[in-house]
């Protein structure tokens, strides 16, 4: 695997117009969906995902995202040299970031988020389809904020979760009645923010400087407040975080009462990915809303 590895680096590099020989490629943690490699040349770093079976334009979506986010020149992401989705050689080759953390690190990262989030589209969704891990997240742009979370984004997990049959009886019931008065709590009408997507502790890394940079985007425009909900799962962030993201963007008034419905989107991902581990989560919010 790592010559395999080795050879498809070598073709990113040409690509992005890196000629440098390779020195070294070796297997790295990288998450739960994709193999990741570091890969050293005689001038720099790489950091290379991999996955043998990437569904269509899985890589391609990650390196948009990327690009979008770096022109809004508000928060850090590592510039990618290239990628490919081809059957079998799908990768992302991006720069190797790498840094210690300093004492201001995670206030930068609460102000950058901020600044990140107030730039804006004109339409909620996005231009093409994405994905959450392994799902995909189908997308279109629309007006309307809650047409678009409740029938892009809550109804395709409960469709997928009906296919895998984690969905069913009470729970199904509790979440189509949800769904149908959603209006309750989510907003028709709201600033379409640039979103990271899936943005929880493991997707930040420290750079020189101690700079934060975001990675592994799943973009979309919407609610900030849906980004802000999910920060807050899976170990979420420091309370500094928080603090220096509100003294730029203040939270709505509404937060805490929309907040797990927010997270509910990304509990009945993880219950369609992992399975019924997951299914302790999406209960108890369904308990607390029908």
């Amino acid at each position: 695997m790592i010559e395999k590895i080795e050879r498809l680096a070598k073709l990113g590099l040409e690509s992005g117009r890196e000629y440098a020989d390779i020195k070294k490629v070796k297997p790295i943690q990288g998450g739960s969906i994709n193999e990741a490699y570091y890969v050293e040349t005689t001038d720099a770093a790489f950091f290379m995902k991999f996955h043998e079976n990437a569904p269509r334009n899985f890589f391609k979506t990650e390196a948009t995202g990327l690009r979008l986010i770096k022109e809004t020149n508000t928060i850090n992401v590592p510039n990618f040299l290239a990628y490919s989705d081809k059957s079998e050689n799908a990768f992302l080759l991006l720069e190797w970031i790498e840094g210690n953390k300093s004492a201001d690190t995670e206030e930068m990262l609460g102000r950058k988020l901020a600044q990140f989030h107030q730039v804006h589209a004109t339409m909620h969704g996005f231009q093409e389809d994405t994905y959450i891990g392994l799902l995909k997240q189908p997308n279109k742009l629309t007006s309307n904020w809650l047409e678009y979370y409740r029938d892009q984004r809550l109804q395709n997990q409960v469709d997928i979760g009906k296919e895998k049959g984690v969905l069913q009886t009470e729970r199904l019931h509790k979440l189509e009645t949800l769904l149908s008065k959603l209006d309750k709590w989510i907003p028709r009408s709201v600033e379409p923010s640039y979103l990271h997507g899936d943005l929880y502790s493991g997707n930040w890394i420290v750079g020189p400087g101690g700079e934060p940079f975001i990675v592994d985007p799943s973009i979309l425009y919407g609610d900030r407040h849906f980004e802000m909900a999910y920060t807050e799962l899976f170990g979420g962030f420091p309370e500094n975080f928080y603090k220096a993201y509100e003294e730029v963007l203040p939270l709505r008034e509404d937060y805490e009462d929309i907040k797990q419905i927010y997270q509910l989107y990304y509990w009945l991902a993880h219950l369609n990915l992992f399975g019924e581990i997951y299914g302790h989560e999406v209960d108890t919010i369904l308990d607390r809303y029908v």
